[in-house]
Formats: C-alpha cells, structure tokens, sequence
C-alpha cells in the first residue's frame, strides 16, 4: 500500500509542462537565430563545437530530477500488512449534555466548548481503552459508536453542537440507557461512563437509570459544568454572530442557567460513580479518570495497520545523481570523442 504523507507537494509537478513549453520555446528561437546567419549547415560548419542534442540531454535529466525531488519532498510511504495487536483496555462512554442551557458562558469559552476541550485532552490520556460518545437534550442519540480510533472519536467530537438534538430538555436517563444498550457485554471488559451536564431542566428519572447500571457493574460518573450563581443562555443568529440572550415569555426576563449539583450528586451517588464539578482550571475529568483506571481491563485482539515506512531518501538520492550528471554534461561538443569513429570502415 503506498501512500504520501505530504501529497499537497505533488502540486509541483504541475510546473514540469511550462518547462517544457518555455525548453520548446528556446529551441525553436535558437534554430530561428542560426538560420538568420545563413545556409544551416555551413553555419554549423563555422561552429563545431555546438551541439543541438546536448541540451536536450541535459534538459531531460533536469525534469527527471525535479520530479524525483517533487516526489521525494512529498515522502512516499509503504506499508501494506496488518499484524494482530494485543489491547488491553477497558470501554468508557461520555454522556454530552447539548441542550442550550449548555452555551451558557460561565464557563469559558462556553459549557460545551469547555467540555468538548477537556473530552479531546482526555482521548489524547487514551492508549488502549475503547470509548464512544451519546449526546442528548431532550433526546439522546449515539455520536460515535465505541470504537479505539481516537482519531475518529476527536473528529466526531469536532461536530458537536447544540442545534443536533430537535427536542430540548435534559434526558440524563434516556442517555444512561442508550448507554447500556451500546456496551458489549459479552466481552468481560470494565464499563463506565462519564455524564458531563449542567443538570438543569432535568426531565426522567436518571438516578433510576444510574442505578440499573450500577447494578450490571457499570460505574455513572457526573462532571457538573456550569455555577450555582448560573449566566444567562446567548441566543446565535445563522451565521454564529451573537444577537442577545433567551428571554422568559411570561416574565420577559432574561433565562439564567445554573448548575444542578443536588441532582448531579444524587446521578453519580446511584451510579457507583464520583462527582466532580468543572471549572475554568479543572476539567474534573482527570479525577474522574484515576477511578476509572481502576476498573477491570481484559486483552482483547484487534488488527491494526503496521506502520507505514518513509521511502523520500530513495527519490531524493536519485534526483542528487541525475543533477550531478547533468551538471557534468556540456552543452558543447567534447572535439576528442567526436573524433573517435568507433563504426568507420575504412577504405582499402
């Protein structure tokens, strides 16, 4: 399997057809300004030592050598076999609160951009863990199902946003359920999950659904995310630009959200889980984690890519050779060799 890991330098080659245009260009101007002179071949006569076959000889080796170069800039990278790797892990699942109280700003830059940024630092801690993703307001729904490409679960955790659950509310239980219902159980290994919410217009009976994990020994973690003094909930036109803040229809006040943290207590209580509140230092997830380790992990079997091998230093020495040729190759006849004629049949 070849790939490249720079193909955006590839575009160089692009540039070989206008050297070869502008190459074609200069010839044809040269012949044009030999045949000015007079007759060609008395011209040539006058002047044995020029050579019209030289250049392009020399003209080859240097395309030759600049893709060699293109190509060698861009590093070429083989590797085709897969080998069986040994995973010793256990499966985690984060629960994402995206309801819009989750835009409230006291934390910066916001709630959810708070939680997304401490999620991606926790999958670049992860080495051989499986983890997925289920975010919920008034619905939850499976964003990534529990895989060990952290590569994938990073970009997935890239597109999350507060316009992709319809309903709002804050379905806690329906997430710890859709929870269960992902992990695989059949293969041994420790379960937990990591609720990160505000808590806040909670509607089902989570503690129930924290519980019933609890008892398949799949621990409920909560990071609480947001202050009890709460912040007001900003309201975003279609182009991101802010335009205000949610207003109460009956009071016409402004919607301040706060964290629920009885509720977020009583969840991880349930749940066999810790409780930790996030702020703008501590993500809480580094807490949560130390428990989490201490969870069972069994080896599974996976495969895997080999690593690809880097292949730029044969394209590289090979474009050094063909400019140290053409640098030694002259534009001008060599008199001695041209004397030589190695086919003459001399005349008896």
């Amino acid at each position: 399997m070849l790939r490249f890991a720079h193909i955006e330098y590839l575009w160089g080659l692009v540039i070989i057809p206008v050297f070869i245009i502008a190459f074609l260009a200069v010839s044809v101007w040269k012949k044009k300004a030999i045949s000015s002179l007079g007759d060609k071949k008395v011209v040539m006569m006058m002047m044995p030592q020029v050579s019209l076959s030289r250049p392009w000889i020399k003209f080859i080796f240097f395309l030759l050598a600049y893709a060699m170069l293109v190509i060698g800039i861009a590093d070429p990278q083989i590797g085709s076999r897969t080998e069986e790797v040994k995973r010793k892990g256990a499966d985690l699942m984060i629960l994402l609160d995206v309801s819009n109280s989750m835009l409230a700003q006291d934390l910066a830059p916001s709630r959810l951009e708070n939680a997304k940024r401490a999620i991606a630092q926790l999958i670049d801690r992860m080495h051989d863990d499986r983890i997925g993703i289920i975010v919920f307001a008034g619905q939850a729904y499976v964003q990534l199902p529990i895989t060990t490409d952290y590569s994938a679960a990073k970009l997935f955790l890239s597109t999350i946003n507060t316009e992709m659950v319809p309903t709002q509310g804050t379905a806690i239980g329906a997430a710890i359920e859709l929870g269960m219902q992902s992990f695989d159980f059949k293969n041994g290994t420790g379960k937990a999950m990591i609720v990160i919410t505000d808590g806040e217009n909670h509607e089902d009976n989570a503690v129930e659904a924290a519980a019933a994990a609890k008892s398949k020994d799949v621990s409920v973690n909560v990071v609480g995310v947001g202050s009890e003094s709460g912040a007001p909930i900003p309201v975003y036109d279609e182009q991101g630009h802010q335009t205000g803040f949610h207003m109460d229809r009956e009071t016409g006040q402004q919607v301040v959200s706060k964290l629920s943290e009885d509720m977020c207590k009583e969840i991880s209580a349930a749940g066999g889980g810790v409780y930790v509140r996030a702020n703008n230092s501590n993500s809480g997830l580094g807490i949560v984690m130390d428990q989490i380790n201490k969870l069972q992990r069994k080896t599974v079997d996976s495969r895997s890519f080999k690593d690809f091998e880097d292949r730029f230093q044969f394209f590289l020495a090979i474009a050094f050779v063909l400019l140290l040729v053409e640098f030694f190759i002259s534009n001008r006849k060599n008199m001695r060799l041209s004397g030589i004629k190695l086919f003459e049949v001399k005349k008896p």
